[in-house]
């Protein structure tokens, strides 16, 4: 009976996982999904917010207004944070970690709003591990050489290369399946809740969004850009 429950109940439940529409490249059906739709407006706010806060610095008064004060309060934030994880280094990325910081947190929130968050996709998350990843590489190979890089891949024996290789090729896999886990299990909390309790779901579920979607999605952004940073550093300083 309980089973029966369940499966009738399911049919309530909406993960938010949609075909928009689709359409044949090469053969092939290629579907446009809710978490593209939800990737281009996450990508849309922060362009506007971008024009705009480039304007508001254009027009720069002695005197700043409300937006002028939030976005000199957002970039002095980062540049606080990125500053004092990666030192000198910091203004060489700190584009990059702005950026990411922003739509990864965007994205995580974007729930508050009614939307899918993107970052439960594991398809965005690998992307932005995938993008870390080559960053954290091209500049050890900068920095450090072929030679150093073998260098480190032996250290502290050479028959600890395979496992050092092991290491590095985990790092865009924990990245991504870390933010994407929490993320997408904070989703499917909500979907079950609205699913299975939706005739008492009313006002109170907003305490488990500032949770899942505002504290946790915080949380991880900080996370995600917190590592990354500490990995390129580590590439960039090794060595030395």
């Amino acid at each position: 009976m309980g089973q029966g429950i369940m499966l009738s109940a399911s049919q309530d439940i909406d993960f938010m996982i949609h075909g928009v529409f689709s359409y044949e490249l090469f053969g092939q059906t290629v579907w446009i999904t809710t978490t593209h739709v939800c990737v281009l407006i996450v990508m849309l706010v922060i362009i506007g917010f971008s024009i705009a806060a480039g304007r508001a610095a254009k027009h720069a008064s002695d005197v700043p207004g409300t937006f002028q004060n939030i976005a000199e309060m957002v970039v002095e934030m980062l540049d606080k944070m990125i500053g004092g994880v990666m030192g000198k280094f910091s203004p060489r990325f700190r584009n990059y970690i702005g950026t990411i910081f922003i739509f990864i947190l965007l994205s995580n929130i974007s729930g508050l709003f009614g939307l899918r968050p993107p970052t439960a996709d594991y398809g965005v998350t690998l992307a932005l591990g995938i993008i870390t990843f080559t960053l954290i590489h091209f500049n050890k190979f900068k920095h450090q050489k072929v030679k150093g890089v073998i260098a480190g891949l032996c250290d502290p024996w050479p028959i600890w290369a395979p496992i050092n290789v092991i290491g590095d090729v985990a790092v865009p896999i924990s990245l991504s399946l870390r933010l994407f886990a929490n993320v997408l299990s904070g989703t499917v909390m909500l979907a079950l809740v609205y699913g299975l309790l939706s005739k008492i779901a009313i006002v109170w579920p907003a305490a488990l969004h500032v949770y899942f979607d505002l504290f946790s999605g915080a949380i991880q952004t900080y996370v995600f850009c917190m590592l990354t940073m500490t990995y390129i550093t580590d590439a960039c300083t090794t060595g030395e």
